[in-house]
């Protein structure tokens, strides 16, 4: 079988399963595990590189106003694949190139390729895509294999959490314009022995201001803006380290979003061990990497 995965969390859930081999090509944003990196790229990023955080939104919302994705494929490219299975997503309207478009060039191939479109909003709705993903490259005990795994990874935290207190959390995607996480992160905090006050499982993030942050007086402020890696997520909160401390928490923790919380796929589950870790440390131990904190004046 020849797979084109266009969404990162496809293609870390594909070399999961063990058919990793079968992946003919990837995004430009598919770094994990390291052999996708080798891989073709069908797409690349419209928006140029280096851009502040806040230029980034409002290109971000111009086009998808205008009814376009950051992402632009390279149909030829995919033609002359010719796959017999493309994986993307429908999740994030910017985040992958549009389903509708990848559908229309799929059914013009011959034979007409299949395409399993992957709309996670929750952990579970993840491990279930893992179920999925296993049926469509027949790698089904495979995919119980990374289920079962995941799930008692899951039990343990949720067990190891059993009775403490909970800690007053804000879980903060982007930060200028201030986004709250949504979809899975809400859940990933209460099963990590937090309380999220301001996202709501399974639904989208949200835009806020600073105001309404602080509002809440969190404890802990989780920064994990979307898809940046820790080192970058750290130059952020240092930039906006006025408007995080006047959030008054007691801490802000740089998360490592690219690899724990942005994209749905297993290594959600490592994010979950992280922020069990970050918010009840007594009951969890250090993660590999250990955390990275913002020192607040």
């Amino acid at each position: 079988m020849r797979i084109v995965s266009l969404v990162p969390s496809a293609t870390e859930i594909l070399f999961a399963l063990g058919v990793g081999g079968e992946v003919a090509a990837v995004t430009h944003e598919c770094d994990y595990p390291a052999a996708a990196l080798n891989l073709p790229k069908v797409t690349r990023d419209v928006i140029g590189p280096g851009l502040p955080p806040d230029e980034i939104d409002r290109v971000v919302k111009q086009l998808t106003a205008q009814g376009r994705s950051i992402y632009e494929l390279d149909e030829d490219e995919l033609r002359h694949l010719r796959p017999d299975l493309i994986v993307t997503q429908a999740l994030c309207s910017v985040c992958a190139v549009s389903v509708d478009d990848v559908r229309a060039i799929a059914e013009q191939m011959d034979p007409a390729t299949q395409v399993l479109s992957l709309d996670p909003h929750t952990l579970g709705e993840m491990l279930g895509d893992v179920r999925t993903l296993a049926q469509a490259t027949d790698a089904k005990d495979a995919g119980v294999e990374v289920v079962r795994q995941a799930a008692a990874r899951i039990d343990r935290v949720r067990v190891a959490m059993g009775g403490v207190d909970r800690v007053r959390v804000a879980a903060l995607e982007w930060l200028d314009p201030v986004f709250v996480g949504g979809h899975w992160v809400p859940q990933l905090i209460d099963y990590a022995g937090g309380e999220d006050l301001l996202g709501l499982p399974g639904e989208p993030s949200e835009e806020r201001t600073w105001e309404e942050v602080a509002a809440v007086q969190p404890e802990v402020v989780i920064v994990m803006p979307c898809g940046y890696d820790v080192e970058r997520a750290y130059d952020e909160a240092q930039y906006y380290g006025d408007e995080l401390e006047s959030l008054g928490a007691r801490r802000v923790v740089i998360a490592d979003a690219a690899a724990f919380f942005s994209r749905p796929g297993p290594r959600l589950v490592d994010g979950l061990e992280w922020l069990a870790h970050v918010l009840h440390p007594d009951r969890m131990p250090e993660p590999p990497g250990g955390v990275r904190e913002l020192v607040l004046a």
